[in-house]
């Protein structure tokens, strides 16, 4: 029998931190894979989630001063709640710690167990606490990670091992026989040329910290939050139950690629030592990049997807990162390249082409879609590429090239765009001929709706709204399509700008961690501050505060204003004050050296910033408030503090 259904998941996502644009992209990906397949009238499972055990996040909880529980259970509801912003359509967001997922990761550990594949032993190298990784001293010369660039650090204690290198001939005939298995088909060299070289086995338990599943042979063991994050995969469709068996095995893994090891060495092998069915493949897409750069706070490129929401909407931002860069490759997100398209694209190309069909049918046949007349070379064509569209773009979805699929789509809306502009319906005299030409445009719509639902699903389902139509499996160019149409409605509007200058600036907490007299100005302070970093900074606050009441204190530091010499001493950067009248009061943030501070809604795109050019950025305060076109001054920890009312910042 042809399965009918279809499991795609996205990573599980750590909740050290909050979701980004990056985890979007991911996310958005696998939506679209779903809702394709929903469209195909296949039943389809998505599961996507958080991974929450391990070191690395057992560390972001101390840092928060808070205990580990507690912090996953306040940061995993971040990405619930991005998800549904995006408009989202999950199955199950599964959670390491449900109660239900330590029963299949005990359930796993038993079963390789009793293959064989478990034995106790001592583990000796290095580790990565931010990869959660382990390495040799080959693989981390000095001692730094080779996938982030952190430090790593010796490691030694009882482990539990995982025969990993029992399995090494039946990986290279997996991906033999398998070729998808590893995609894109450039990802594949990689992976066997590491595994030619030699594989080790896996320490699969820790001692020196507790946050995990306990290891179910031996008390005192955790879990490596691999063996137990990989496993998510078969608890999210209810393993061992066997009615997980109806999805299983997943079709695709959506991955990045720094972790497309564990997703095709280490993922495979668990499965084959329990006796487990393999999934069928695993995509590792490329790094999204901002400004030529992984995202990341310490660098000021972190985008909350909530911030791109806010200024291009939740379609317009699910288009604009799939639109332009192949999914299996590195690519770099660009605003302004953006906004050039939901001009041109969703604006003029696709709004436009709604916006006049429906008038002109309104106009012409008292809003309901007229029945057709004989159809011309025109509208044969029209129907010919109509009936195409689905297919050639299901032909680029199944090589996960959505920017591809887009583009059939867009040609599409082309060829109907050059109809209505040849045909010119409105100059059209002939009854039965006006009816044809408007009757083939609402059709094509329809189609058009139904082609781009699984990419941005609000716009699309707007758009069968206003013709009168419900969402179906029906995608073939139909000649008895009926319904009465809405009175038209934007669909996309090109209210959106190229950049804020604000965004430019990147402001972050610092410390102030000493103040001297500057040797040649009576009124200037050296600051030293601790921003994650040391930086010297010429302040005029020696009228204002004392060196005892400075000391200490958190301030916001304009972080990438230009150096300058102020009277022989190098200012790097700028402290922000309240200023009124003669009155000046530092802003006072919350959180910790280096958070990054900004407005909701405006994202950033920090670049070298004039003290002439950040004069042009006019901020104010209003009672306890720092704002900047009305919109709060934050951090993660929230609002920045003034102690002046109706003052001016600088």
């Amino acid at each position: 029998m042809t399965k009918n259904t279809f499991y795609v998941t996205t990573p599980i996502y750590y909740v050290n931190d909050k979701p980004h644009i990056g985890h979007a992209y991911t996310t958005i990906a696998a939506d679209v894979l779903a809702r394709w397949h929903k469209l195909k009238g296949e039943d389809v499972f998505f599961l996507t989630g958080t991974d929450e055990h391990g070191q690395k996040v057992e560390k972001a909880a101390q840092a928060k001063g808070q205990a580990t529980k507690e912090f996953v259970d306040s940061v995993a509801p971040a990405f619930q709640q991005a998800w549904k912003d995006l408009n989202i359509e999950y199955d199950r967001f599964i959670r390491t710690t449900d109660t239900d997922h330590k029963e299949t990761v005990t359930n796993i550990i038993e079963l390789c167990n009793k293959n064989g594949d478990i034995y106790k032993g001592q583990y000796e190298g290095l580790y990565c606490v931010s990869c959660e990784t382990f390495f040799t001293e080959l693989q981390a010369p000095d001692n730094l990670c080779p996938d982030c660039g952190k430090d790593v650090s010796p490691l030694k204690e009882d482990t539990y091992y995982f025969r990993l290198s029992k399995y090494a001939d039946k990986l290279l005939e997996l991906y033999e026989k398998q070729p998808l298995f590893i995609s894109p088909p450039h990802r594949q060299q990689e992976i066997i040329n590491r595994i030619k070289e030699g594989l080790k086995d896996l320490s699969v338990t820790r001692t020196s910290f507790d946050w995990g599943i306990p290891w179910p042979l031996e008390h005192g063991h955790i879990t490596y939050v691999w063996y137990d994050a990989l496993t998510n995969y078969l608890t999210g469709i209810g393993y061992p139950k066997k009615a997980y068996t109806k999805y299983w095995p997943a079709d695709v893994h959506l991955v990045g690629k720094e972790i497309i090891w564990f997703h095709t060495v280490i993922w495979p092998a668990m499965l084959m030592s329990a006796g487990l069915e393999l999934p069928r493949q695993v995509f590792a897409h490329g790094w999204l990049t901002v400004n030529g750069e992984k995202m990341s706070k310490s660098k000021g490129n972190f985008i909350p997807p909530a911030d791109l929401i806010r200024k291009y909407g939740v379609d317009g931002t699910r288009y604009g990162l799939l639109r332009d860069i192949p999914f299996g490759q590195d690519g770099d997100f660009n605003e302004p390249a953006l906004v050039k398209r939901i001009h041109a694209e969703l604006a003029d190309s696709l709004g436009n082409l709604l916006q006049r069909s429906l008038t002109l049918v309104h106009k012409y046949c008292e809003g309901k879609i007229p029945s057709p007349g004989e159809y011309g070379k025109e509208e044969q064509a029209l129907e010919e590429a109509a009936n195409h569209l689905i297919h050639h773009m299901d032909g680029h979805i199944k090589k996960v090239e959505f920017n591809k699929a887009l583009e059939t789509a867009w040609s599409f809306i082309g060829d109907c765009n050059k109809y209505v502009n040849d045909t010119q319906p409105w100059t059209v005299s002939d009854p039965k001929r006006l009816n044809t030409i408007l009757y083939t445009l609402m059709e094509s719509l329809r189609i058009i709706a139904h082609a781009i639902w699984p990419f941005m699903p609000g716009s699309a389902e707007n758009m069968l709204h206003q013709l009168g139509q419900q969402r179906t499996t029906q995608f073939k160019f139909q000649h008895d399509t009926k319904g009465k149409i809405t009175e038209p409605k934007v669909l996309f509007s090109k209210d959106v700008t190229v950049d804020d200058p604000f965004s430019h600036l990147d402001l972050r907490v610092a410390k102030i961690v000493s103040v001297k007299d500057h040797p040649n100005a009576d009124k200037l302070y050296v600051v030293e501050l601790d921003v994650g970093e040391k930086r010297t900074v010429c302040a005029g606050l020696k009228e204002s505060y004392t060196k005892e009441e400075l000391k200490d204190k958190l301030v916001v530091l304009v972080y990438n204003l230009q150096p300058a010499d102020l009277r022989g001493v190098e200012s790097q950067g700028m402290i922000l004050a309240a200023v009124k009248k003669d009155a000046v009061r530092i802003l006072q943030p919350k959180g910790k050296p280096g958070d990054l501070v900004g407005i909701a809604g405006v994202p950033r795109h920090p670049k070298p910033v004039m003290f002439n050019e950040f004069t042009k950025i006019k901020m104010q305060t209003s009672k306890t408030k720092v704002l900047y076109k009305d919109k709060e001054l934050t951090t993660d920890e929230g609002p920045v503090f003034s102690e002046l009312d109706e003052a001016k910042v600088r």
